[in-house]
């Protein structure tokens, strides 16, 4: 078991005790650093200061470090942290960004150019389609295909990505070793063998709805822009849009039948122009790339 540093021993630490994307908690590690962030919490500095200080003050006297490291080594796991070669500049366009990224696989495709695709977790025949199709056409071109891991139209991309021998990374919800839903298990097998499985949480950790909404924001910075795909008028995919267009990713959306619900959201993007209409991987090349590369490119 490799020794981390002090900086990366800090972080796992804060990652078991915080939630990811909590402005407060990252602005402090961005101006003081994560290893005086936790001695401030291990001496009761925070103490009334925030809502969550005083839970977080108590629970982190409880862990210890090599009980994280050993849990970190028994899911055969790996952590990034921005100190680390390989940790992706990208990331830092968020205004939250991760304190660290528990990986398993190819972690260089974090440096790869790449594009996410999200929709929804209820598709119709349609939206598979062209989610696998979309996955399939940017796997051909060499580019790396980000989504969520869930039923729907992330496990059409990560598929078609599959299919067509290209790469692509899941973005967990929950733990590397409590991968959610477990009907994808397989699918997670074959993404760590040929792709990468990242989650900013710990192994152990299981999943809970607003961590899916939360870990958005990291598929929509990692990637050069975000296709949605049949997203519904509430879909979570829009939340992806939004963390997208946040930080001046491309926006793009596929249109579905205007009698479909599956589509409303898909198609307020479109309509609001908060999204690019997209029909063709050329249409997505024309947008992610400039003019010659998207010449090239088709």
């Amino acid at each position: 078991m490799t020794a981390l540093s002090i900086d990366a021993s800090a972080r796992l630490t804060l990652m078991a005790c915080i939630e990811g994307g909590s402005p407060f908690w990252t602005d402090e590690v961005a101006n003081y650093g994560a290893p005086l962030v936790l001695s401030n919490l291990r001496s009761n500095f925070y103490t009334g200061k925030k809502n969550s200080a005083d839970r977080i003050t108590e629970y982190v006297q409880t862990l210890d470090l090599l009980q994280l490291e050993q849990e970190l080594a028994d899911a055969h796991a790996q952590l990034l942290t921005p100190e680390s070669e390989a940790w992706p500049a990208q990331l830092e366009d968020l205004a939250n960004p991760p304190f660290g990224l528990i990986y398993r696989g190819d972690v260089s495709l974090l440096r790869s150019e790449s594009i996410s695709i999200v929709g929804s977790r209820n598709p119709t025949s349609y939206g598979v389609r062209i989610a696998n199709e979309f996955a399939s056409g940017l796997a051909d071109r060499e580019w790396t295909v980000i989504s969520g891991g869930a039923y729907g139209i992330d496990t059409s991309a990560h598929q078609g990505a599959l299919a067509a021998e290209g790469r692509t990374i899941a973005v967990l919800g929950s733990g590397l070793n409590q991968r959610y839903p477990a009907g994808n298990e397989r699918l997670f097998k074959d993404i760590e063998l040929h792709g990468l499985l990242i989650s900013e949480v710990l192994p152990n950790v299981h999943a809970h709805p607003a961590r899916f909404l939360i870990r958005n924001r990291i598929i929509a910075s990692l990637s050069r822009g975000t296709i949605v795909v049949e997203a519904a008028y509430r879909s979570g995919s829009l939340r992806t849009a939004r963390d997208a267009a946040e930080i001046f990713r491309v926006v793009m959306a596929t249109p579905g039948s205007i009698t479909s619900p599956a589509s409303d959201g898909s198609h307020k993007l479109i309509a609001n122009r908060e999204a690019e209409l997209v029909t063709s991987i050329d249409d997505v090349m024309e947008l992610v790339l400039p003019l010659d590369d998207a010449r090239m490119a088709t």
